[in-house]
């Protein structure tokens, strides 16, 4: 289960990551949950979807689509809380156990659904201007992600992404490929020897990837 901590800190990297891109991200207001529509589509693409060929579910693509939709989802929620955190933080756990969602003159049970009409009802809540963190969590399970496994994920993307900042990646300064990886493997590989359960998981990281990449060729 999501913990109260790894809410927060998410949270505060998604807003710093906002601001990062846009200081009047709050008043600009940019459509968030159109980017869940688009994400939720991709994620279909990943899963598969045409029923007149063969198609195989690449499950590493479709969780990393969970983790973009998930960016999103945090943005929505922070701009309906007028950028402040606590009420957002509370939205989520008051809502992250539900199994039911009204939408379209129906009661939807997740539980009935299979991973794509999970989808599709994302997509169908978010072009209506809606969440569900309940459908969020069942999307997950579906995808054999935990809580914990989507807070490591979405915490490493998000200090890649400021580690690229930092380093030059808006100039084209920033060295994508150390020693013969890239930059994602890298990262991999600095994931699995922390704790991501530990407070400071994004600081170490930050630090793990400075490290190394100040002693790349």
């Amino acid at each position: 289960m999501l913990q109260a901590n790894q809410a927060q800190i998410m949270l505060q990297l998604q807003d710093n990551m906002n601001a990062k891109v846009n200081p009047e991200w709050l008043t600009t207001r940019s459509p968030f949950l159109r980017a869940v529509v688009i994400e939720g589509a991709e994620a279909i693409e990943h899963h598969g979807w045409k029923w007149w060929k063969k198609q195989d579910c690449d499950l590493e693509q479709l969780q990393m689509e969970l983790v973009d939709i998930w960016h999103f989802v945090l943005s929505e929620l922070l701009l309906q809380s007028d950028g402040e955190h606590a009420p957002a933080q509370a939205y989520i756990f008051e809502n992250i156990e539900q199994s039911t969602v009204q939408f379209d003159g129906k009661q939807w049970q997740f539980s009935q659904l299979n991973l794509l009409e999970k989808l599709e009802l994302l997509i169908g809540l978010a072009a209506a201007k809606r969440t569900s963190i309940g459908l969020f969590s069942a999307l997950l399970v579906d995808c054999k992600m935990s809580w914990l496994d989507l807070y490591q994920q979405y915490v490493s993307k998000n200090v890649l992404n400021f580690f690229r900042q930092d380093n030059g990646y808006k100039q084209g300064t920033y060295r994508k490929v150390w020693d013969g990886r890239e930059d994602n493997e890298h990262l991999v590989e600095l994931m699995a020897n922390l704790d991501a359960s530990a407070l400071s998981f994004q600081d170490d990281l930050y630090q793990a990837l400075h490290q190394r990449y100040g002693q790349s060729k």
